[in-house]
């Protein structure tokens, strides 16, 4: 968080204020690589704690870009090679060529579940895939993108939780007026928080493999998990 994800400076930086001795940028490296499913471990622990200790049971749902290589570069990319990794980012206008991270936070921002796919997959085809850990009764607020009328109502009959999914102009499930704006509202909410975490992050993440990326990922968005607890 305070480093922007450079190894490196932060090292040097241990070595000089905290400790004595420290590994190297390698052996750090190849320990944190196997540090990556207790990273996602801690990370659903705290999110599990904020989920039952969250009375309103209303959380948001949405996704941002994570681009590895500029789209000058994608031939010489060696991270991660296919077409599946290449998409369009609506907001911005523009393709990138990397991974897209599907986020629930609740409503005060901390984030409670996060998922990685590749950059070209759809928002509502994820949703199917995505496992909600959610209490009976809540409510999940996303963007049009994840319309799924399938999937709302298999989630309400079965889950108990309602997906508050805005509507377009040509929805066959029209909002009434309130209903509308209450989920504009609490897509604002979201995207604040998006902007946030990508504020951490450097313009490029450096990394050698596809794994060493997304744990870089991984962490950026439990500083912003753990900044928000504390």
């Amino acid at each position: 968080m305070f480093f922007a994800g450079n190894q490196t400076t932060a090292l040097s930086y241990m070595w000089s204020h905290i400790f004595d001795k420290i590994l190297n940028k390698s052996g750090f490296t190849k320990r944190l690589h196997k540090l990556k499913e207790l990273l996602l471990s801690i990370f659903f622990s705290i999110g599990r704690i904020f989920k039952y200790i969250h009375c309103e049971m209303e959380y948001i749902k949405d996704s941002f870009p994570v681009k590895v290589c500029h789209n000058m570069r994608i031939k010489r990319c060696k991270l991660v090679k296919g077409e599946e990794y290449r998409a369009y980012n609506a907001s911005k206008r523009e393709y990138f060529y990397g991974f897209k991270v599907q986020l629930i936070t609740t409503k005060e921002g901390i984030p409670v579940e996060m998922y990685f796919v590749e950059g070209k997959e759809h928002d509502s085809q994820i949703s199917q895939r995505m496992y909600h850990d959610l209490q009976a009764e809540s409510s999940l607020y996303g963007d049009s993108g994840y319309t799924d009328y399938e999937l709302e109502d298999l989630f309400k009959e079965t889950e108990q939780v309602h997906l508050q999914i805005a509507r377009e102009k040509n929805s066959k499930r029209k909002d009434e007026p309130f209903k509308a704006y209450i989920k504009e509202a609490m897509r604002k909410i979201i995207e604040t928080f998006i902007s946030q975490i990508t504020g951490l992050m450097p313009r490029h993440i450096n990394a050698v493999t596809a794994k060493g990326f997304i744990i870089k990922l991984i962490l950026f968005v439990m500083a912003f998990q753990i900044k928000n607890v504390i």
